[in-house]
C-alpha cells in the first residue's frame, strides 16, 4: 500500500469488492457487521483488523468489539446519527470537476462560511445558489468552517466526532462534490477547516474502540490528548487529508488549533502532513493554513504548501483600536494598539517572543522576514465574533462609518484578507455559539457558557442558550440585511477589483521589502515593494489621511464623522 493511499476506513478495490480496515491494537478480535451479517476481522502484529468484502457502494456497514457495535471512526457517511452504522461510499462515484487548475494563493480572498447558517435552508445545494454572485463581487476562496459529523443538527463543527463522514444535516457526499464544482466552475476555491486537535464530547467512537489512540498521561480541555507519537494515528489525519484533497478536489485545509497538536513547540506533525500532501501530486496548487497560538512561523516559508497562518494580532489590534476593550486575550493588545497595528502591517505578528505589558509570558518567533501573503488578516472571524457572550459583530460595536476605511484597508493592504460571511455586505446579524445537545450536556454546555462571562455575572441568564434553536436561527448573516448592505457590498467589490487588477500582480511578482512609519500616535504610513511595483498605504485616525510619497494610482477613503481616513496608492517599481 503507498504512503499516499488511504490505510483506515472502507475502499473499493477490484470487482465489487471492499477493503475496510480500523486499528485496535488492544483488542484480539473485532469483528465486521456488514448489512446484517458479523465476520470476523483479520488482525496484523501492528494492531490492524483489516476484512475484504463484496458488496455495493450504499451498504451499512459497522465494527463489533465485546458485544459493542461502533460505527467506523474514518466513516465517510452515516446511516443516521454518529451512533448508526456506516455506509460504503464510493469515491469514483463522486461527481469531481478534473480540469480545475486551482489558484496562485497570491490571489486568494477568503470568505469564511458556515454551511448551516449561510442560506435559511444551511444546506450544500442552497449555498451552491450564492457561489457566483460572491465570485462577482470579487471573493476568490470559500473557506468553510468543519464539515465532519458531530452529535445533533446543529453546531460549529468543532465538536466532530467522524472527521471524514460529511454532516447530514449539509447534505450528503455528493451534495459536497457538486458544492465544490460549482465553487470550482465560479472560480472559486474551497478551503476546509480540518479538526485534528481533539474530538467532541459525545460520540467519539476511538475512546472505546481504540484507546491507544489517546494519550492518558497528557490532558486536555476535551480529555486525554490525542496521541501523535503513535504513526497509525498521525496516518488517521492524513487520510483524513487525502479524502478532502483528492476525493473530493479541496484545494486546501485551514488547520485549526495547531498548537494543540502534539507536545507545546512541536511541529512535526504539520511537517508530516506538508510532506504528504506534496506527495499526493494532485496536479494543482493546495494551500495549508494553520491557526497557532504559539505565533510560531519557522514552518511557513511561503513556497511550499504551508502557505500561510491566521494572523490574529491584527485583529486583536483593530478591535482594541476601534472598541477600547481590554478584557481577556486583548488586554496586551489594548495598551498601545495603534502601536500593535504598525507592527502588524510591517512583520505579520505583533508578538514575536518579546515582552509585553498585561502578558503572562512572551510567545512567538520573529515573522518579519516572511511575505505578506504568509499572513490571513481578518477584521471578523466565527472565533473572535462567535465567543462573545451575545456573538456581537465587530460593525455592531462600532459606527459603521468608522469600519469603512478599516474594511477597505484590510481589503487592499497586501496580506490575504479574509471576511466572515455577512461581512461583505455589512451585516449585523450576530453569530453566537450553538450546539444540538440534550440532557446533562445539554445543561453542562448552557451552563459553563453562562459563566464564562464575568462581565455578564448579574446578566448571565440573557446570554443565548446554545441548545435553544432560535439561537442558531439568529446567526444567519443574510436572513435581515441591513439597510446600507448595497453600499457595503459596493464597497467590497471596488476594493476587490482594486485589488485584482492592480495589487494580485505585484504579490505575484515577489515581495522586496517593507517600510512602515508611525507618524503620529494615531497616523502611519506604510511601503510595500514588490517586484513589479509598490503598494502604499496612510492611515489616520485623526483627520485626513497623510498624503503618499508615491503612487500614480491613488485610493481615498475618509469617514468624516470619525476621522478616520485611508489612501492607497500603487506604484510602478522604483
Amino acid at each position: 500500500m503507498s504512503e499516499t493511499e488511504r490505510r483506515w476506513g472502507a475502499h473499493p478495490v477490484d470487482g465489487g469488492y471492499w477493503r475496510i480496515a480500523t486499528w485496535a491494537p488492544s483488542a484480539e478480535r473485532v469483528e465486521l457487521v456488514l448489512g446484517d451479517r458479523p465476520q470476523d476481522m483479520t488482525r496484523d502484529a501492528e494492531g490492524w483488523h483489516t476484512a475484504t468484502v463484496e458488496a455495493a457502494a450504499g451498504t451499512p456497514y459497522a465494527f463489533r468489539l465485546d458485544g459493542r457495535t461502533f460505527p467506523d471512526p474514518a466513516s465517510r457517511h452515516q446511516d443516521g446519527d454518529v451512533f448508526s452504522p456506516s455506509l460504503l461510499v464510493d469515491p469514483a462515484d463522486l461527481p469531481l470537476r478534473r480540469d480545475w487548475p486551482g489558484r496562485p494563493w497570491e490571489t486568494a480572498v477568503i470568505l469564511e462560511i458556515h454551511v448551516g447558517t449561510f442560506t435559511r435552508e444551511g444546506t450544500f445545494d442552497a449555498a451552491r445558489d450564492r457561489l457566483h454572485a460572491l465570485a462577482d463581487m470579487g471573493i476568490t476562496a470559500v473557506e468553510l468552517m468543519p464539515l465532519g459529523q458531530f452529535a445533533g443538527d446543529r453546531g460549529w463543527g468543532y465538536d466532530v466526532v467522524l472527521p471524514d463522514a460529511i454532516h447530514p444535516a449539509y447534505g450528503s457526499p455528493a451534495a459536497f462534490a457538486r458544492f465544490v464544482q460549482t465553487a470550482h466552475d465560479s472560480g472559486l476555491m474551497v478551503l476546509v477547516d480540518a479538526v485534528y486537535n481533539h474530538f467532541g464530547p459525545e460520540g467519539a467512537v476511538l475512546h472505546d474502540l481504540c484507546p491507544d489512540f489517546f494519550d492518558t498521561a497528557r490532558q486536555t480541555p476535551w480529555g486525554a490528548a490525542i496521541d501523535f507519537s503513535r504513526p497509525e494515528v498521525v496516518r488517521y489525519f492524513l487520510d483524513n487529508a487525502t479524502m478532502w484533497l483528492r476525493d473530493y478536489g479541496v484545494d486546501g485545509l485551514r488547520l485549526d488549533a495547531v498548537h494543540q497538536i502534539g507536545d507545546p513547540g512541536d511541529t512535526s506533525f504539520l511537517t508530516a502532513l506538508a510532506d504528504h500532501v506534496a506527495a499526493l501530486d494532485l496536479g494543482r496548487p493546495v494551500h495549508l493554513v494553520t491557526e497557532d497560538e504559539r505565533n510560531l512561523a519557522h514552518y511557513v516559508a511561503g513556497d511550499g504548501v504551508l502557505r500561510a497562518q491566521w494572523n490574529d494580532d491584527y485583529h486583536h489590534a483593530i478591535h482594541c483600536l476601534l472598541t477600547g476593550e481590554a478584557q481577556s486575550y486583548y488586554a496586551p493588545f489594548s495598551v498601545d494598539p495603534f502601536g500593535d497595528l504598525v507592527t502588524a502591517l510591517r512583520e505579520g505578528q505583533v508578538d514575536q517572543g518579546q515582552e509585553r505589558p498585561r502578558s503572562d509570558e512572551p510567545r512567538g518567533e520573529s515573522s518579519g522576514h516572511l511575505p505578506p501573503a504568509c499572513f490571513v488578516n481578518a477584521n471578523q472571524t466565527h472565533d473572535q465574533v462567535g465567543n462573545r457572550a451575545m456573538g456581537d459583530r465587530l460593525i455592531a460595536l462600532t459606527e459603521a462609518a468608522a469600519m469603512r476605511p478599516v474594511h477597505a484597508m484590510l481589503l487592499l493592504a497586501p496580506f490575504v484578507p479574509m471576511l466572515f460571511m455577512g461581512e461583505e455586505v455589512g451585516a449585523r446579524a450576530p453569530f453566537q455559539f450553538f450546539t444540538d445537545f440534550e440532557g446533562d450536556l445539554a445543561d453542562a454546555v448552557r451552563q459553563g457558557r453562562r459563566s464564562e462571562f464575568p462581565e455578564f455575572a448579574a446578566q448571565k441568564e440573557e446570554i443565548p442558550d446554545p441548545n435553544a434553536r432560535a439561537t442558531f436561527r439568529a446567526s444567519r448573516p443574510y436572513a435581515d440585511p441591513a439597510e446600507d448592505a448595497g453600499e457595503w457590498a459596493e464597497l467590497t467589490r471596488h476594493c476587490l477589483a482594486l485589488r485584482r487588477d492592480h495589487i494580485v500582480p505585484r504579490l505575484q511578482s515577489g515581495w522586496r521589502g517593507t517600510e512602515v512609519e508611525r507618524l503620529s500616535d494615531r497616523s502611519l504610513s506604510a511601503l510595500w515593494r514588490f517586484g513589479d511595483g509598490t503598494v502604499e498605504i496612510a492611515f489616520t485616525m485623526e483627520g485626513p489621511p497623510p498624503s503618499l510619497s508615491r503612487g500614480l494610482r491613488e485610493i481615498f477613503y475618509q469617514a468624516e464623522e470619525t476621522g478616520i481616513g485611508l489612501r492607497v496608492g500603487i506604484g510602478e517599481p522604483e
